[in-house]
């Protein structure tokens, strides 16, 4: 087919490369810009027949709202960041999904990313959605200063730290009851006769990490047992780094009997480790993990429920945006047991 003759095939009033604007829509429908308007914006004044006109016309020509003069006359952009510290973590997928459709109810959009555990990268993305003009930002920190966001909160953007507090600066927080629960795992291996007990976490300056090393001390110390720093390894979660703490803690002439594992990433390398460990040895892991119940036995956890993190500070955001939520405050939590096996082994020797 000759060039020519495509393009007089073209609708009339688009212009090739570029979206249809009301006005493409108003010329298709045989109508006022203001008709229109009205149509897209569900307001009233408009007849069902024309209405039915205008429809047609946005369908045919696969019309989109523009909502930037919406913004600019209005200051808001219906929009709230997340920043993660990272999107492969299985633990945060139910709070970016709870995040999500509190922002869904209330016509906002979310638009995510992640810190990687980067302090620097943090601020990067933060700033980054603070430029596009978000309404609000749920973050979890991969930083202890939070400084930078002093403008941003003055300028009016509501924000949220979720799973950790923010460092340095008064803001919203909700976290779990990192302490509480830590301190119940380990409390569990002892009433199950264990005394020698290991703890492998995280990075000791994440604030999670460092709450559930504060509650297995806690635990131990409760029950006149006293703490070995052999029994405590923190430190990235890299599964060769866990291996090597693990295998430590089962070798030599005193070795654990249990352990007790700081997070989800942790307790998998750990249950490979144990797997291939002829002695038997009890396990209890911070956060849940996927199969936990079909392994053999299965795996006791101290549950967090990461939905209502996500939920729970997402709802303080809108609040804050709607101006019913003045003050910045600080919600915790509570954890759950599960007991499914592992952490009800009594001691091998």
């Amino acid at each position: 087919m000759p060039e020519t003759h495509r393009r007089t095939d073209r609708l009339p009033g688009t212009r090739y490369g570029s979206r249809p604007t009301m006005k493409d829509v108003a010329a298709r429908a045989g109508v006022g810009l203001k008709t229109v308007s009205r149509v897209v914006n569900g307001e009233p004044g408009v007849t069902p027949e024309t209405e039915r006109r205008v429809q047609e016309a946005i369908e045919a020509l696969g019309f989109r709202r523009n909502d930037s003069a919406r913004v600019l006359r209005k200051g808001r952009t219906a929009s709230i960041g997340l920043v993660l510290e990272d999107l492969a973590d299985p633990f945060y997928g139910p709070l970016s999904r709870a995040v999500e459709e509190v922002a869904r109810a209330h016509g906002a959009l979310l638009i995510n990313g992640s810190s990687a555990e980067d302090a620097d990268r943090e601020q990067e993305l933060v700033l980054a959605l603070c430029a596009r003009r978000v309404d609000g930002l749920v973050v979890i920190p991969a930083g202890d200063d939070h400084r930078y966001l002093e403008p941003e909160l003055k300028a009016g953007v509501a924000t949220v730290f979720v799973d950790r507090p923010a460092g340095r600066i008064d803001a919203d927080v909700v976290l779990s009851d990192n302490y509480g629960g830590a301190r119940d795992g380990v409390a569990h291996l002892i009433a199950h006769g264990h005394r020698r007990i290991g703890f492998i976490g995280d990075m000791p300056r994440i604030h999670t990490a460092a709450e559930r090393l504060r509650g297995y001390r806690t635990a131990l110390e409760d029950a006149g047992i006293p703490v070995a720093e052999s029994w405590m390894s923190l430190g990235v979660t890299d599964p060769e780094r866990v291996r090597r703490a693990a295998e430590e803690m089962l070798s030599g002439p005193d070795p654990v009997t249990a352990i007790f594992t700081g997070n989800n990433r942790v307790t998998v390398t750990v249950i490979r480790v144990l797997a291939e460990h002829a002695r038997r040895v009890a396990l209890v892991g911070f956060d849940d993990i996927e199969l936990a119940d079909l392994l053999r036995p299965g795996v006791t956890v101290v549950a967090q429920d990461a939905a209502a993190l996500g939920r729970t500070a997402a709802e303080r955001l809108f609040r804050q945006l709607d101006g019913t939520l003045l003050r910045p405050g600080r919600i915790e939590l509570p954890t759950r047991l599960v007991t499914r096996g592992s952490g009800e082994l009594p001691p091998a020797d």
